[in-house]
């Protein structure tokens, strides 16, 4: 049988690559090791990732493995899910590796301008009921800015149609330059390497079902002003674990 809650929360506690921040609102307190992440934890001076919504941290550890020459960390709210991947890498003595506990709302008070190389964005809740929830949504981009290098890489793997259009057409809408993009990686050309070989547990969970994974690679610049797309987008029609569709809506954006 797996640890409890309680005994995770309390093995992350000791574990010297695990940080948390409370989330006090937009605005709040800024991390104490926020533009210090390199000079207080990693010292090495490599370029670093984030994987936002990181889950179990299988996309955080998967690439801290295969890529020595860069830093990562995994962030994200729920603790008891984050001590998978903390503990394999505190088990593999990754060095490379660490785990915020945060909110992503508070994001932005956590990393310094510039600090942050590339975002990935893995299996995120599409969140179709409201736009500001949506990790690619100007709300969320607006906040990558403050702290993502100019033109800094973001990478977004998902199992749900609707992520993906919307995805799509914001960077359409603002013109956002795209380098990867495709509705089934697994039969694409980008099929192979870190994008198929690394599996988020809800992403086998899709494959089992037979859906496809669609993949998306775009830059953010720093300059100009980001809109939402004003385009009705069809809603996916199921939810984890098989349970049926959100609510009686065919749309939304």
């Amino acid at each position: 049988m797996g640890k409890g809650k309680l005994q995770k929360f309390a093995d992350m506690a000791a574990y010297p690559h695990v940080f948390e921040h409370p989330y006090a609102g937009p605005g709040g307190v800024p991390f104490a090791m926020r533009g210090r992440w390199d000079e207080d934890f990693f010292r090495n001076g490599r370029p670093l990732t984030l994987e936002l919504g990181c889950g179990r941290g299988e996309y955080t550890v998967g690439l801290a493995r295969r890529m020595a020459e860069r830093n990562f960390i995994g962030v994200d709210i729920k603790g008891a899910r984050m001590w998978t991947g903390a503990t394999d890498a505190l088990r593999e003595g990754l060095k490379n590796v660490a785990f915020l506990r945060t909110r992503i709302e508070a994001i932005d008070q956590c990393f310094a301008p510039a600090e942050v190389d590339e975002l990935w964005l893995t299996f995120s809740d599409p969140q179709m009921k409201k736009a500001t929830k949506r990790l690619t949504s100007t709300y969320f981009l607006e906040r990558y800015r403050r702290f993502l290098r100019d033109g800094g890489r973001v990478h977004v793997k998902t199992d749900s149609p609707f992520m993906y259009t919307y995805t799509r057409l914001m960077l359409e809408r603002n013109g956002l330059p795209v380098e990867q993009m495709t509705d089934d990686l697994y039969a694409s050309p980008l099929s192979g390497g870190v994008l198929t070989q690394i599996r988020t547990a809800y992403e086998q969970q899709w494959l089992d079902r037979g859906m496809t994974i669609k993949y998306i690679c775009f830059r953010l610049p720093h300059a100009g002003t980001l809109a939402e797309p004003e385009v009705d987008i069809p809603l996916d029609d199921y939810r984890s674990y098989g349970r049926s569709k959100r609510s009686g809506l065919e749309v939304s954006r």
